[in-house]
């Protein structure tokens, strides 16, 4: 066999350092602004973010921070927390973030498995870091980001100043160059079983996952918007939006760690916002204030939600009283993390606005780059009929294909070609255009008499309710049927609601069978630390829980 003829073109690697030098080059006066903890907003350029990266790139290398070397952060959403993310991986090693919504000894253990050399954090988390600074013994600076007059005391060793040792770089330091399959980023996943696992991102797939992300049929990203990501960036990296906003020359709004319903509203009219993306919960609490005071969004035009599956009344909440567009999004730590993302294409123009709802609630159509199928226990494939359930598997330009230090195994799937996919662990269906369903997580799918009724849709069921604010379900040994779901319900204030009511709300919506044996009022309803209803701990809760009737 010949050797391939190469094409004749210049060879420059794909690294996230060539973000912000296009950024700073073509978009130089673009804003990134701040609120930052001290309750002040910072502003500064996509120029000015670029030579101080490249300065704190420098500090980092004279502090003895080598190619590969971790670097972790705990922060918010902020311009110090995007410089760590291009300083760090721009120079070669990797950026570590970590969820501080995790209990600290997750923390931790966390830092340790990676052995991190460096950690920053935000101020707000200097609890965190007093109580796992003792346990952490690879960590040799631990960086608080602020400038030296918001200096904490505190008997963290080897404690510094962001701004100080940002003072100890050169700013006319540059960008090297160097193999693009490099690792540029580390992110724990929870989803797992045992500890977390962390998926290390190349800058190759970090670059292909950010081209992805801002096209026309994804995030639609361009230079006429202003971004403000409310997912934070140690949520899988913002879903890839600090890389996405510098590619396109999109101004940047960063919130800070105030995500109430008021501190949003102000801060997307006070700097323009047209997109943002986040979980479920935050934007509840946006829509709860904005409705409470009658207001209306000035530029707020469309929205990625993801993370959990997004209610259908929340899709119709924001475009039919708010001109919102809701994208509904699914993707995993695993995928960097897109996947799939529900946009409309020209042959569903002629359907109805019911038709077009029902497609949008799905979670999308997969972007270049992602494949995937469903298959059943015997792993072979299933159709795409959008009535076929099936373990859903992917493979892709950015996808894992093994956890850091092979944690757990290998976990690809070779089919019978020898292609390897990803199992996600999630149960969906693919219908005849390609658009993907999620109906359940494998471990939460309910099995009653034999077959599987989905916990999420009779979520979304419930949660359209006006007098219910947050819903799970959960299945509950029984007797006869294996399974029975289980409505756990958080009752809005001053609602008038009984078990009956919602059971009978059910009617003609689901199939009987799926009706919820019963209904379990709760004050509140644990979520994890990416803001995902803890079926886990709900689990533990209502272990002893047995129906006190059968019905069925």
């Amino acid at each position: 066999m010949q050797s391939p003829l190469h094409g004749q073109m210049m060879d420059m690697p794909l690294l996230i350092s060539s973000f912000m030098t296009h950024a700073a080059r073509h978009f130089p006066g673009i804003e990134i602004v701040s609120r930052r903890h001290e309750g002040d907003l910072h502003r500064y350029t996509y120029r000015d973010a670029e030579v101080r990266m490249r300065q704190m790139a420098s500090a980092l290398e004279r502090r003895g921070i080598e190619m590969g070397e971790r670097v972790a952060t705990l922060a918010w959403n902020g311009y110090r927390h995007m410089e760590a993310y291009y300083a760090v991986g721009g120079k070669g090693s990797i950026v570590h973030t970590i969820n501080p919504r995790l209990h600290p000894d997750q923390i931790a253990w966390i830092v340790n498995h990676a052995e991190d050399s460096m950690l920053c954090f935000d101020l707000s988390f200097l609890p965190i870091v007093e109580s796992i600074a003792p346990r952490c013994p690879s960590v040799k600076h631990w960086v608080a980001m602020c400038d030296p007059d918001h200096m904490p005391r505190s008997a963290i060793p080897n404690l510094l100043c962001f701004e100080s040792l940002l003072a100890e770089g050169d700013p006319r330091w540059q960008w090297p160059e160097f193999d693009e399959r490099s690792a540029v980023g580390l992110c724990y996943t929870s989803g797992t079983t045992g500890h977390p696992k962390g998926a290390l991102y190349a800058h190759r797939s970090t670059v292909l996952h950010a081209y992805a992300a801002s096209l026309p049929d994804a995030m639609r990203l361009s230079a006429r918007d202003v971004v403000l990501p409310v997912v934070p960036m140690f949520h899988v990296n913002a879903w890839g939006i600090p890389y996405a906003a510098p590619l396109v020359g999109a101004k940047l709004v960063f919130p800070g760690a105030h995500l109430d319903g008021k501190s949003l509203y102000e801060l997307f009219e006070g700097e323009g916002v047209t997109f943002s993306a986040g979980v479920p919960t935050v934007w509840q609490g946006l829509l709860a204030y904005v409705k409470d005071h009658l207001c209306k969004f000035s530029t707020f035009r469309r929205t990625v939600i993801g993370g959990s599956a997004c209610p259908p009344a929340m899709i119709e909440t924001f475009r039919d009283f708010y001109s919102v567009e809701v994208i509904h999004a699914w993707g995993m730590t695993e995928l960097s993390p897109l996947g799939t993302l529900a946009q409309l294409q020209s042959r569903h123009a002629r359907l109805s606005v019911m038709q077009q709802q029902r497609l949008l609630e799905k979670q999308g159509h997969v972007v270049y780059g992602i494949d995937m199928k469903i298959v059943d226990d015997q792993n072979r494939d299933l159709p795409w009929d959008g009535t076929s359930f099936g373990n859903l598997m992917v493979r892709g330009h950015w996808v894992i294909n093994s956890y850091y230090r092979n944690e757990g195994g290998n976990p690809l799937v070779r089919d019978a070609q020898g292609r390897s996919w990803f199992p996600t662990g999630d149960v969906a269906t693919i219908d005849p255009d390609g658009y993907m369903q999620i109906t359940d997580r494998t471990k939460d799918v309910i099995k009653s008499g034999g077959e599987w009724i989905s916990s999420i849709d009779l979520e979304n069921l419930a949660v359209a309710h006006p007098a219910v604010v947050q819903a799970a379900v959960i299945g509950i040994p029984h007797p006869k049927w294996d399974e029975r779901p289980l409505l756990i319900v958080v009752k809005r204030r001053g609602a008038d609601l009984t078990r009956e009511d919602l059971l009978r709300y059910y009617q003609g919506k689901v199939a009987k069978w799926w009706i919820p044996d019963d209904v379990q009022f709760v004050d509140s309803i644990p979520l994890g630390a990416t803001g995902k209803i803890l079926k886990t701990r709900l689990r533990e809760v209502f272990a002893d829980y047995r129906f006190a009737h059968s019905g069925h």
